[in-house]
């Protein structure tokens, strides 16, 4: 395995997700780069960037982390030992990391997280909700299937695609688990109410949702599908590792985490 340098990989993520891509109020791009730079031969994909998968990048000997949420969002006033976010900032500095996150750029780009949710899916049409200046990219995304589908064959579809054994369901009113009633479907990765709000569809699709946002869709005949924010993301990392391998013709290595997980579990 030889190597490439730092811009390297930054272009080849900027082709992928121009960081234009991104929400206005986002943090995307570069985030960390040490003062001596290192030429990059090992980068580690995480959906989240907690201190084990720090940790984990540096066991790996890893130059660089791509990290799909934003470890650094809200201003640091210090980098001390004494919160962690700041102890991953210290680690990553000292060990000559570079850290870069896409987030909201992957979730617009077509053929990013969005478009990997929807893929589990017999999608005859696939739009953005709220499209951007290219109609292809933009926020979420509204589907019309080949063919209805039943609730259950969706629970089942939203389970392989994400790897879960277990995810939650809110039965639309007056819908019936095993119909084929299920013609369109509203989706969007992470934390999804505020683009779902008011879309017109038999199932909604997302990370997470407040009650009164899942009582509202079900009150209205629309089946909610949640499966915990970052389970909604984390599975697309695996086609993406191979993606940025073949872009960068196979000199680095590009691993998936296995330290990464969402903090909430169904027990």
């Amino acid at each position: 395995m030889s190597s490439v340098k730092l811009n390297d990989v930054l272009s080849a993520l900027e082709k992928f997700a121009p960081k234009s891509l991104s929400e206005t109020w986002d943090n995307t791009g570069l985030l960390l780069e040490p003062y001596t730079p290192r030429d990059i031969k090992k980068i580690l994909l995480t959906n989240d960037l907690t201190e084990d998968v720090a940790l984990e990048a540096d066991n790996h000997g890893c130059e660089m982390i791509i990290s799909y949420h934003p470890p650094i969002f809200a201003p640091l006033k210090s980098v001390k030992q004494s919160a962690w976010k700041e102890r991953i900032v210290s680690l990553l500095l000292e060990k000559r990391i570079s850290l870069y996150s896409p987030h909201t750029s992957w979730d617009c780009v077509k053929g990013g997280v969005n478009d990997w949710l929807v893929s589990a899916f017999p999608v005859l049409e696939s739009n953005p909700i709220t499209p951007r200046e290219d109609p292809n990219t933009g926020v979420g995304r509204l589907l019309r299937l080949e063919k209805g589908i039943s609730i259950t064959d969706a629970v089942t579809r939203v389970k392989k695609i994400t790897g879960l054994q277990y995810v939650r369901l809110a039965l639309g009113k007056n819908k019936v688990m095993d119909e084929n009633s299920v013609q369109t479907v509203a989706l969007c990765a992470g934390s999804g109410a505020s683009v779902l709000k008011n879309v017109t569809a038999d199932l909604y699709l997302t990370g997470e949702m407040l009650h009164h946002d899942v009582l509202d869709a079900a009150q209205n005949g629309i089946s909610v599908i949640l499966t915990n924010h970052s389970d909604s993301e984390r599975g697309f990392l695996k086609e993406f590792s191979t993606y940025l391998q073949n872009q960068l013709h196979n000199n680095v290595e590009v691993l998936v985490s296995a330290r990464d997980k969402d903090p909430l579990t169904t027990v």
